[in-house]
């Protein structure tokens, strides 16, 4: 992909600077922003692609592939340490387990979310994850 996108005059190497943010154009279901973050090693964005990606897979109703989608985004997040990315991961495989009928991952996955939300002081996702946590567990 670096090649073909060297033939695009100054487009390589604007994409090549650092610092420099690579955002899907269009409708592409995030795929292209993937390519682009995997072809100028960047995995961070690349991880916040794949989770996005998911979050599409699922929304569009093909659960096995928003599964792969928060999995990959997942094991990047956790290499590279984002761990805000984590719990956004955690919270989006537990709301999929839910409307999946799985109710014992998506408790597993929600209660992770819950607790890495909390130890990183971030409030304003945990309403949300409760409440999906309390209608998995029947409360």
């Amino acid at each position: 992909l670096p090649g073909a996108l060297a033939s695009i005059e100054d487009l390589h190497a604007r994409l090549g600077r650092p610092g420099v943010r690579i955002l899907d154009v269009g409708f592409g279901g995030g795929w292209s922003t993937i390519a682009l973050a995997r072809a100028y090693q960047e995995q961070g964005f690349e991880a916040y692609a794949l989770r996005l990606r998911g979050e599409l897979a699922m929304a569009s109703g093909s659960p096995a592939e928003a599964d792969a989608s928060y999995r990959q985004a997942l094991a990047l997040a956790d290499e590279l340490g984002m761990r805000p990315l984590q719990a956004h991961c955690h919270r989006g495989l537990g709301t999929l387990y839910a409307k999946m009928g799985q109710q014992e991952q998506a408790r597993r996955e929600l209660s992770t979310a819950i607790a890495l939300y909390r130890a990183m002081e971030i409030t304003f996702w945990l309403p949300q994850v409760e409440v999906a946590l309390a209608q998995v567990e029947g409360r």
